[in-house]
C-alpha cells in the first residue's frame, strides 16, 4: 500500500488520531507531549502513529494535508491542526465535545 493511502486509511478508520513523535505514554518532543496530554484530558480513546518509527509517514505526512509540522491531530477525518490549535481548542472547551461527537458518530 502506498504511504499516502496508508495515511488516508489511518485518518478515515480512526475517529480521533494523532501523528506524533513518540507515543502518548512516551512522547519524544514537547509539542507532541502537550498535544497528547490535551487529548487524554478529553477522556476519550484516540489512536496514534509514532512517526519516528515510520520514516515514510514522517517524510510524507506534511504533503497529506499541506501541514508542515508535527504533531498533527485529525478528528472525524479532518485535520484540526497541530499543538497550538489543539491546546487552544482544549482551553476554550471546544476539543472535548468535538472528540465526543466524532466518537459517537463512529460507535
Amino acid at each position: 500500500m502506498d504511504v499516502m493511502d496508508r495515511i488516508k486509511s489511518a485518518v478515515e478508520e480512526n475517529p480521533v488520531i494523532i501523528f506524533m513523535k513518540g507515543t502518548p505514554q512516551l512522547p519524544q518532543c514537547g509539542f507532541s507531549s502537550r498535544t497528547a496530554q490535551a487529548l487524554m484530558e478529553c477522556g476519550e480513546e484516540f489512536a496514534y502513529v509514532n512517526i519516528l518509527t515510520d520514516p515514510e509517514i514522517f517524510e510524507n505526512l506534511p504533503r497529506f494535508a499541506n501541514w508542515p509540522t508535527f504533531p498533527q491531530v485529525y478528528v472525524d477525518g479532518e485535520l484540526i491542526g497541530g499543538c497550538d490549535i489543539t491546546l487552544e481548542m482544549h482551553e476554550k472547551g471546544e476539543l472535548q465535545p468535538m472528540i465526543k461527537d466524532a466518537k459517537n458518530k463512529n460507535a
